[in-house]
């Protein structure tokens, strides 16, 4: 009799939270093989029970400091009764295994051989020099496993690849651009700089000892570039030198940010701390601590800093009072990448899970999920908002799209939600996969 009662304790605990079994849970809550298996494309994955696989969902839910439970818990908790999934309606949480239901006759991109690892969306600003004033124009340029970086034209249907930039050796993880050049990082320690209009390569940065996980162009013919060797440097490309060493952390740096307009650098990586430098007074600021895994995504936007971890959760943070504003946690896996869009001054998080999340301010001063996503069948590896275009990338080896007509650009959704208004691509069906 106790066995019987014990199974049927195991077979309703299977049916609520949707784990196959305590064993199991290296297996997401969906049903579906963790992207994080040793066939996993990230070469920075730490050991299952380091990133957080291992954890029950409810500690990761629920289980955070007693100094942020009060003021961030009233903010998590709303997301099963006020998210939507796409088409707008109220979203329950999953039931059984393997409810995961992949949305159908979306754009859907391809053309790498691998993993879409990293994503940059070409801002209007940028798009002039390309394709003139056009309000719709929205560029993204993809880097991939297959170590090729591609520059995509998504109002193009069925011809939307306009360029690939061959160079990097091995994976490559991170691509900026301004109105002239493309800038990327690879696990070949390499920083390629190339031309965007003619796609040829036009410089090589040499100087990192380790892989080259973040890059940002800045004003003035500046690059900055971080890496796994702890170092955050600066470099002038017209001369093809390192001018500074502007930050330096204990452990590998995973991401990275910079606001130009203040000097504020903030970055993170394995040792979970979130360090914020003043670069041009020469000095550090804060070491954000909160996070008990590695820090995968970073975001910055005026006083807010946003963190994506292994620890299943994002985190808000105040620059100016060097506190943590908020916690979100409702993935069931690693976040592997945050977005700040700001246009609505919402936030997207991507996750292991599978699962796109969108986020806003509520009216009571919190911040709830608004719009949940299922659209590839494994981990959500990068994510890139422009003013129309959001671009996904996965390690199915594809990119979705996400657009938001002018209409709705900064107005409210028939939501009432100002994120809610990034709708799916969707084009006809014989046109899905390209």
């Amino acid at each position: 009799q106790l066995r019987g009662f014990l199974s049927h304790i195991q077979q309703l605990r299977i049916g609520y939270w949707g784990l196959s079994s305590i064993k199991g849970q290296s297996s997401l809550s969906n049903g579906m093989p963790s992207p994080l298996s040793k066939d996993a494309t990230n070469d920075d994955q730490q050991p299952a029970e380091a990133s957080g696989i291992g954890r029950s969902w409810v500690q990761s839910m629920f289980s955070r400091e007693a100094s942020s439970r009060s003021h961030s818990f009233s903010r998590v908790r709303k997301w099963t009764s006020d998210a939507a999934n796409e088409n707008g309606t109220p979203r329950k949480q999953d039931s059984t295994a393997g409810g995961k239901k992949i949305q159908s006759n979306i754009r859907i991109i391809r053309g790498h051989a691998g993993a879409i690892t990293a994503l940059h969306c070409v801002t209007k600003r940028e798009v002039w020099d390309l394709v003139g004033d056009r309000e719709d124009a929205g560029f993204f340029i993809s880097g991939s496993t297959d170590c090729l970086v591609k520059i995509w034209d998504p109002s193009l249907r069925g011809s939307e690849l306009r360029a690939t930039l061959k160079g990097h050796t091995r994976t490559v993880r991170a691509i900026n651009s301004d109105r002239g050049k493309v800038v990327s990082g690879s696990d070949d320690q390499s920083v390629l700089v190339w031309d965007k209009q003619t796609s040829q390569l036009l410089e090589e940065l040499k100087g990192h000892d380790a892989q080259v996980s973040c890059v940002r162009m800045l004003s003035g013919e500046r690059v900055l570039t971080a890496s796994h060797d702890g170092t955050v440097k600066m470099w002038d490309v017209r001369t093809d030198t390192c001018v500074a060493t502007v930050g330096r952390c204990s452990s590998a740096v995973l991401c990275m940010e910079y606001d130009d307009s203040t000097g504020i650098l903030a970055a993170g990586g394995r040792d979970a701390v979130a360090n914020i430098w003043d670069i041009r007074a020469g000095r550090q600021m804060h070491k954000f601590l909160g996070h008990t895994k590695w820090i995968r995504s970073i975001r910055m936007d005026r006083d807010t800093v946003i963190t994506g971890s292994d620890d299943w959760t994002a985190r808000m943070w105040s620059i100016s009072r060097g506190t943590c504003d908020a916690v979100l946690a409702c993935h069931a896996g690693p976040v592997q990448c945050v977005e700040y869009s700001s246009s609505d001054r919402g936030i997207i998080t991507g996750s292991s899970d599978g699962l796109l999340r969108f986020w806003e301010n509520d009216d009571a001063g919190g911040i709830k999920c608004v719009k949940n996503v299922t659209i590839h069948s494994s981990a959500i590896l990068s994510i890139n908002a422009g003013d129309h275009w959001l671009g996904i990338g996965a390690a199915d080896n594809s990119m979705s799209l996400f657009h938001r007509p002018q209409e709705r650009l900064g107005g409210f959704s028939g939501t009432g939600s100002k994120m809610s208004g990034w709708q799916l691509y969707r084009t006809p069906q014989k046109t899905v996969a390209v």
